[in-house]
């Protein structure tokens, strides 16, 4: 049976340094050398789009753990005049997007997504698809890849790609008319499975050949105390982005968990009661990175021996 091996890195804006810190180690383990080379299909939402994009291009995970430790900084920087100009954050994204921009170039250069080492599914959402027929013109889902079909985005610049898919609503502003693939898919998981089978592929996968190893960013244990919350939409609107990212990745897990069975693991792991670290949380990058480093992965190092290697 040839394995088609997927992975799938989740969206959460800074926290991306857990599963940046999560595959250097995996990659340094010495049981587990070529596991990551032989990759098929990484799929990435958001911050795991930008890491996705990386790993394809070949850059080192070394550099791509650098990005959020040395650069978060600078790419959620919130200055007075910002927030001067979009009357305290009520009318205006939070951060500017230019810093981000620099930096995705500055990494991917002018590689476009068929000049990748490897195949990549990167999700994103457009605001509007542009048809000239007015029953057709709408928004819709977007997923960007360089898969051998004719659907295939492999003109696309990647770090344009990278911008798309990390355009997270209220954060950061829409780019050429994207936003954040995480309003659909906070974890591409099951999206990767699906396009792994789209039929318009030359070679479609079958689901028995396919295994797939979801990483998430880190969840906090976040609940409501209220029993009947009598709120309107300045009270929901933080909350219903938590509870839209927590719950569809949820439901991803679950769907490729009852498809794929032994050949599907998640490691997502859960910070501690009290532990809240929002996408932007740049001053707790030194907790995420001891955080990530202690994290035990044996259950990790073991499926990915049995079921990947």
């Amino acid at each position: 049976m040839a394995k088609y091996r997927i992975l799938s890195i989740d969206g959460g804006g800074i926290r991306g340094i857990i599963p940046a810190i999560f595959l250097q180690r995996l990659n340094d383990h010495p049981a587990l050398e070529g596991w990551l080379d032989a990759v098929d299909l990484i799929a990435g939402t958001s911050t795991g789009g930008l890491i996705a994009l990386g790993i394809a291009a070949g850059i080192d995970l070394a550099k791509i753990r650098e990005l959020y430790e040395t650069k978060g900084e600078e790419i959620f920087d919130d200055s007075w005049v910002d927030d001067l100009f979009d009357l305290g954050k009520v009318i205006g994204a939070d951060y500017d997007n230019k810093n981000l921009r620099r930096e995705l170039k500055r990494l991917l250069g002018n590689t476009a997504l068929k000049q990748l080492k490897k195949k990549v599914l990167i999700t994103a959402f457009d605001l509007d698809n542009g048809s000239k027929d007015p029953n057709k013109r709408s928004w819709k889902p977007k997923l960007f890849h360089n898969l051998p079909n004719r659907e295939s985005d492999g003109e696309q610049l990647a770090y344009k790609v990278g911008m798309y898919t990390s355009a997270a609503p209220t954060y950061f502003p829409p780019e050429d008319g994207y936003i954040d693939g995480g309003v659909y898919a906070p974890n591409p998981s099951m999206c990767a499975l699906a396009q792994s089978r789209d039929s318009r592929l030359k070679k479609p996968k079958s689901l028995s050949d396919i295994v797939l190893f979801s990483i998430g960013t880190g969840t906090s244990l976040t609940y409501i105390k209220l029993k009947k919350p009598d709120w309107g939409y300045a009270q929901w609107v933080k909350p219903l982005i938590g509870i839209w990212l927590d719950g569809v990745a949820g439901i991803a897990d679950f769907q490729c968990k009852q498809l794929l069975m032994d050949r599907y693991y998640r490691l997502a792991p859960t910070f501690p009661p009290g532990t809240n670290i929002p996408m932007d949380g740049v001053k707790k990058v030194p907790y995420m990175i001891e955080f990530a480093s202690k994290y035990k992965l044996h259950k990790a190092i073991q499926w990915i021996k049995r079921q990947w290697l």
